[in-house]
């Protein structure tokens, strides 16, 4: 590990990618500081100009280097790593030059971009259920172990617990900041995610810049800033920010070295990098918006000729499907829809509602339902006989007898999930079922519904008093066999109506235009 920094942009022959990973910039974002009104100097380290696209190429490549003078790895092992995406990037990068097999876990909820980042780097890609707990055996974490367990010469080189993670901070990340500021810094920001960036550069501070303030990052819904009751707010909800916070508190991160947590939501983190792109033309992620927003806050109380430093983790390049989009940013109300789309669909569906449309053409989709317990293989079974391409996934609670809508799976996503290894033919469908659904009441706008269908297969159509009585004395099979009939018929979840189809509104237009 070489703790040296280099002036200047590199010259000469690299021997291999692996050494153009750090040595990142720091830019000065004046135009954003007078945005906001901040008096202090706000300097962006910019650790998505590194080779692999973000602060994560850092220790990908020092964690794989420890375990080979550990003598751990050999030729021909294989590397498992449980990430967010940004790590197994750079993992997937150090294992592609050293000729490694690598093997990812990611949470679904992580872009699309990084799992096809490291498809291209060779990499196998785990799909893991976003909302599973760090220690359920289906989390991206779980999931990693049982692979290891399974494989020869399978090894976690485990981000969460290396003491590589901070040290390659310590002795280089921290040691560039310092050397490019002059030993003069009052502030700096960091998000916190397993912990090893804002540990390893803050110990280092600490020791060289004793007066300098260390602020970390952590999104709402996440659990590691402290005091605990900064948690409360949205605790263990789920968050669209991808890189950072945790519903557990890694071992490498030590706490101790914060002074001060900043806690930020999903509509500051992507407002704000699409700001830093507009004004400073840094193209960061959306952890860099919630890290910038954060210093915006803290550094209000910077004078004059104060240098605040915030670190800019991963790149746009991973999110061009979500916080770059207008449409998906709409979509999740992070911004206003375009107006002329809004005023289309009004023309179309006027004040019409979901009501109208089950009076007027008397039915939604027919999407059959199945319990949550049965297995994958008999799902498919029965999506075959009955010829349907969807069904919808319910659940009974064992607390109150109600019954529940689990998800909507179809035949594209089972076979995504069977090919990937996120499930086998013997794993409950609730396993793999689509969670994120749109939902909605009879008095919904039919112009609100169009909106949802636009990025969602379904509108998940409940009723307005829902039942709660539970359907008793049947087994499982017979609840099955009950549970094929049509959505707005079926007495196995009685509150829940139907869904509604992009082909249920041409319908419905159809036969008004008649």
């Amino acid at each position: 590990m070489n703790g040296k920094f280099a002036d200047g942009p590199y010259s000469g022959i690299l021997d291999s990618v692996l050494d153009a990973i750090g040595n990142t910039p720091m830019v000065r974002m004046k135009r954003l500081a007078k945005v906001y009104g901040l008096e202090c100097d706000l300097l962006a380290k910019c650790e998505f100009m590194s080779a692999g696209g973000s602060v994560k190429d850092r220790i990908g490549k020092a964690m794989v280097e420890k375990a080979e003078r550990e003598g751990r790895l050999k030729a021909g092992d294989t590397l498992i790593e449980p990430t967010s995406g940004n790590t197994g990037i750079g993992l997937a990068l150090a294992a592609a030059v050293r000729g490694y097999r690598m093997i990812v876990t990611m949470p679904a909820k992580m872009s699309a971009e990084k799992s096809n980042i490291m498809k291209c780097l060779g990499a196998e890609i785990v799909r893991t259920p976003t909302e599973a707990a760090w220690n359920d055996e289906n989390s991206h974490m779980g999931v990693a172990a049982k692979l290891q367990r399974e494989l020869e010469n399978a090894h976690i080189l485990d981000q969460y617990n290396n003491t590589a993670n901070p040290m390659v901070h310590y002795d280089v990340t921290a040691e560039e900041i310092i050397t490019q500021c002059d030993g003069d810094i009052d502030m700096v920001v960091i998000g916190a995610g397993t912990g090893g960036t804002i540990t390893g550069i803050g110990r280092k501070i600490k020791e060289r810049c004793p007066k300098c303030k260390v602020v970390g990052v952590d999104p709402k819904g996440s659990i590691l800033a402290v005091p605990d009751s900064l948690n409360d707010e949205k605790r263990l909800q789920s968050y669209e920010v991808e890189g950072i916070g945790y519903d557990f508190v890694p071992g490498v991160l030590d706490r101790k070295v914060v002074d001060e947590w900043v806690k930020v939501g999903d509509a500051e983190s992507f407002t704000t990098a699409r700001a830093i792109i507009r004004n400073e033309g840094l193209f960061v992620g959306g952890s860099s918006g919630a890290n910038v927003w954060g210093a915006l806050q803290a550094a209000r109380q910077l004078k004059k000729g104060q240098k605040c430093v915030v670190l800019l983790p991963d790149s746009s390049r991973n999110y061009m499907s979500k916080f770059i989009s207008d449409e998906w940013m709409a979509e999740h109300g992070f911004a206003p829809e375009d107006g002329a789309k809004v005023k289309e669909r009004e023309k179309q569906f006027g004040g019409a509602r979901i009501r109208d449309l089950l009076s007027e053409t008397g039915a939604t989709s027919d999407v059959p339902f199945v319990t949550a317990r049965l297995s994958v293989e008999d799902v498919i079974k029965m999506m075959h006989e009955t010829k349907v391409k969807e069904v919808i996934v319910t659940e009974d609670s064992e607390a109150d007898g109600k019954t529940k809508l689990v998800g909507v799976l179809s035949e594209d996503h089972i076979a995504h999930s069977l090919q990937s290894g996120r499930c086998a033919m013997q794993s409950p469908v609730k396993d793999i079922a689509f969670k994120k659904l749109a939902k909605a009441l009879p008095s919904a706008y039919l112009r609100d519904v169009a909106k949802a269908l636009d990025f969602s297969p379904y509108v998940c159509v409940m009723d307005e008093k829902p039942s709660t009585k539970k359907q008793a004395g049947m087994g499982e099979h017979e609840r099955a066999k009950i549970s094929l009939r049509k959505a707005g018929n079926s007495r196995e979840c009685p509150h829940f109506l139907g869904v509604i189809t992009r082909i249920d509104l041409l319908h419905w237009l159809a036969t008004k235009q008649k």
